[in-house]
């Protein structure tokens, strides 16, 4: 599966992006804020493995793309799509990007592209996106594409063992424009 956008290719994670994934994901400094850090070749290959067997829409899974830059064909990212409940209505989107493609619009519109096609084609009511409170600039391209506040945990999830809070923002398919 392919989604477009002007600038990037959203394709259903393969074996075939493991390297370039585990090349940003494993980067601890840039992804300080993200649960799952690779620590070798082997975690990415188990992960795509995994991904094998989800389909678009299978309730209490995450589906994987990952995020392809036209100009230059390189995997500079990807976007995890958990699909909620039973009803098929809600959805959760997670988002990582490689540092070198930080501050120019490439997670939005990766992210804009994403929404579209889940209100759009998957005629999803709810979207919403958990956050660290401290991860500020990720908050501030929620806020410009639409998401807003609508809860903060505090100490809520507990990563690498330690408890953090959790903020989660929300939109509407009627929200969306």
């Amino acid at each position: 599966m392919e989604l477009h956008s002007k600038r990037l290719c959203l394709q259903t994670i393969q074996m075939d992006h493991a390297e370039e994934v585990f090349n940003y994901r494993s980067d601890v400094n840039t992804n300080q804020y993200q649960t799952w850090i690779p620590t070798k070749m082997n975690d990415v290959y188990n992960f795509i493995n995994n991904q094998v067997s989800i389909n678009i829409d299978q309730i209490s899974s995450w589906y994987q793309f990952v995020i392809v830059c036209k100009e230059n064909k390189k995997v500079i990212g990807d976007i995890g799509i958990h699909f909620l409940d039973e009803d098929k209505k809600q959805v959760e989107l997670g988002c990582t990007l490689a540092k070198n493609y930080h501050g120019r619009g490439f997670a939005s519109e990766a992210l804009t592209e994403t929404i579209r096609f889940l209100f759009q084609d998957l005629n999803k009511h709810r979207i919403i996106a958990s956050v660290d409170p401290a991860n500020e600039k990720s908050i501030a391209m929620l806020e410009r594409i639409g998401f807003r506040k609508e809860a903060h945990f505090i100490k809520s999830l507990l990563i690498n063992g330690e408890w953090v809070d959790d903020v989660v923002y929300a939109i509407l398919k009627e929200e969306w424009t």
